[in-house]
């Protein structure tokens, strides 16, 4: 019975530790979240309005002007997944790797590679032939080490030049779009080529004579490219923001779980130590009743 005791000491102790360790991870998720939950919040409305304004101008400029609107065969398909670098946050990492796998299936017939910033996508598909760091390196990961726009205009500049060369048809945003801390919604969104407005019936819009100013080629080469970049920055921090969303949930369930454990085991414990108490007892009892015998 002592051996049984100690077993569940050192399991109470154990499990205390870890509640511990979930619970200082929920703080810090908590920390983290506020801070990239303003940056999407503050980003999204902005990033909205910038890409209904360059689906609405996309139309009226030249296949030649615009070449980031140009519709060809789709043979050639980019997916740039995008997950975290660490896990212990849910399904984040999953929903997105799953969604990835399923849009390979829908496409199979063209040939897909997959772009992965985030660890733990890469891990996943480093293994398999669709994998693809284009020229950022072995590590494009390292881009959340340091999140801001510069860095991400400088992987989309490669995205963007890999679509322009003809390298690639299609180029898909795969990440979890930012609800709430409790809620994230994996999406997939087409990035390239851009896509031309359309009404409410599904018809083409009708094209609007637009004065443009400055002249439509400084539009082409300045506007066009920058809004597809603020278009992957906002994906990069909804699943910055989603991350820590995730994790805060999944460490505040883990430190729940943890805690009714405890409970369990100090239970077990007082009713394993209490039945050892009566045990001695009785045989103290017994004992003394033979000596009177």
């Amino acid at each position: 019975m002592a051996g049984g005791l100690k077993e569940v000491r050192n399991r109470i102790a154990s499990v205390g530790s870890t509640r511990q360790i979930t619970q200082a991870m929920k703080v810090v998720s908590a920390a983290k979240l506020r801070r990239a939950q303003d940056a999407i919040v503050q980003m999204r409305p902005y990033a909205e309005k910038l890409q209904e304004i360059l689906v609405n101008v996309s139309g009226s400029l030249d296949a030649s002007e615009n070449p980031f609107a140009a519709e060809r065969e789709v043979n050639n398909v980019l997916l740039v997944a995008i997950t975290s670098n660490r896990g212990l946050c849910g399904p984040f990492n999953n929903n997105v790797i799953k969604l990835a796998n399923q849009r390979l299936k829908e496409l199979e017939g063209a040939k897909v590679d997959v772009l992965c910033l985030g660890k733990k996508a890469g891990d996943v598909f480093r293994k398999t032939d669709n994998f693809t760091t284009l020229t950022l390196g072995d590590q494009p990961h390292e881009i959340f080490d340091n999140l801001d726009f510069a860095h991400t205009a400088a992987v989309a500049e490669v995205i963007m030049e890999a679509f322009k060369s003809g390298s690639y048809d299609r180029v898909e945003l795969l990440y979890n779009r930012f609800v709430n801390a409790a809620l994230q919604d994996v999406r997939c969104e087409q990035m390239l080529p851009i896509e031309q407005g359309a009404t409410e019936e599904g018809a083409p819009a009708k094209e609007v004579d637009y004065i443009f100013e400055p002249s439509r080629e400084e539009i082409a080469l300045n506007i066009v490219p920058n809004t597809l970049k603020v278009q992957l920055y906002k994906a990069l921090l909804d699943s910055n923001a989603s991350e820590h969303g995730a994790r805060m949930t999944a460490m505040h369930k883990a430190t729940e779980n943890a805690g009714d454990l405890l409970r369990d085991l100090k239970l077990s414990y007082n009713k394993a130590r209490q039945a050892a108490i009566t045990a001695e007892i009785l045989e103290i009892v017994g004992g003394a009743e033979a000596l009177e015998g």
